[in-house]
């Protein structure tokens, strides 16, 4: 793919065989320095693409650690809020049972006065 392009003018001055063989030598290296960029931006994406993968995995592992943090954490408040309902609801129990007892204590000593 040429690029370099030098002025009709400067064709006159030097001559066709001239500018021509200098053209072509300008565009050589331009080829050249295309290639060697392509190359030095293929490693580096390369080592970038690495880097980046091993950071996910990185990052991966971490989020599933935390996670399964989170779930110990969550189950065992789980397990403390049931107990502390199963609790209450024996507390309620209790205190229905007897306050049932004097409902009908007051009720049958109600009819019997």
């Amino acid at each position: 793919m040429p690029v370099a392009k030098l002025s009709r003018e400067f064709y006159e001055r030097f001559g066709d065989k001239l500018t021509d063989e200098l053209v072509n030598c300008l565009n050589a290296i331009e080829g050249a320095y295309r290639a060697e960029l392509r190359d030095l931006f293929a490693a580096h994406f390369g080592r970038f693409e690495e880097k980046l993968e091993r950071r996910l995995t990185d990052a991966k592992a971490e989020l599933g650690i935390k996670i399964e943090q989170l779930r110990a954490e969550f189950g065992t408040t789980i397990e403390q809020q049931r107990a502390a309902f199963g609790t209450s609801i024996e507390q309620l129990r209790v205190e229905l049972h007897s306050t049932k007892a004097e409902m009908l204590k007051w009720s049958v000593g109600l009819w019997y006065r």
